[in-house]
């Protein structure tokens, strides 16, 4: 039996452009305290944007070598993750085999509950309460009633590393998800702390189809700090011309 090699490599990219990013920035624009989007989040799809995004990354990771290309995709279930996922994998020549694109819920975007697709102003105006404990508490610890915090997304996450250890060793994972996730996947890898992670949140949002790539250790229980070898990579788009947009998913919240 071929013993499995001690590392794979791990790429983390956020879905394209969704209309849900678009009708928030024409909500955030226009000082609405609702954003107008008539289906659930999990439904939202890419805007036109976000199929060329997703076009142009997967021509990037088709031109790849073989020996360096992802061999399995892991995807949240939701619409615009799936048809990046799908649209990337087309534009790539990837040949479709079964398993190689796994949905798992674990990787679904953050729960917002009752703040679902209200901007900040919106959340001031008719949730004052719960504005002023999240101002107090902090974006990292705060969970709306229904919703998560980002706690709660890492400790989902815990366990998508366990999977990646127990089934995919020796694998190049590509998991394509959201911005939260992104950035929860980099505080655990990383092993950063709430005040790391929430300054690199602030710092700017994690770019549509933007790509971060780490070499991860596969064996269970050793998961070193290791540098990424990219963190939030558009330079594919970029030099097809296909614009970068780096818009937050709803609700809009502060960045403090």
């Amino acid at each position: 039996m071929t013993t499995p090699p001690p590392a794979t490599t791990l790429w983390i990219l956020r879905h394209g452009q969704s209309a849900g990013n678009v009708a928030r920035d024409q909500a955030v624009a226009s000082g609405e305290p609702l954003i107008d989007i008539a289906q659930r989040d999990m439904d939202v799809p890419l805007s036109p944007l976000g199929e060329r995004q997703a076009d142009a990354i997967g021509r990037w990771f088709g031109a790849l070598p073989p020996s360096e290309a992802p061999t399995v995709v892991l995807c949240s279930p939701y619409a615009r993750a799936l048809q990046t996922a799908r649209r990337l994998a087309d534009a790539a020549g990837w040949e479709a085999s079964p398993g190689r694109l796994l949905i798992d819920e674990r990787l679904r975007e953050k729960e917002f509950g009752i703040l679902d697709r209200l901007t900040l102003p919106g959340i001031e105006r008719l949730h004052p309460a719960l504005a002023a404990q999240r101002a107090h508490v902090g974006k990292f610890y705060f969970r709306p009633p229904g919703g998560e915090s980002w706690c709660d997304v890492i400790l989902r996450l815990r366990g998508v590393l366990d999977t990646l250890a127990l089934d995919h060793a020796g694998e190049r994972v590509l998991v394509v998800a959201h911005q939260v996730v992104v950035n929860c996947f980099r505080y655990l890898l990383e092993q950063r702390d709430e005040a790391s992670i929430l300054a690199i949140d602030a710092q700017s949002d994690v770019p549509n189809c933007g790509v971060t790539r780490y070499e991860i250790p596969t064996q269970r229980g050793r998961r070193a700090a290791l540098e990424p070898q990219l963190v939030n990579f558009v330079a594919p788009m970029a030099a097809q011309g296909t614009p970068v947009t780096t818009s937050p998913d709803a609700p809009a919240a502060p960045k403090s």
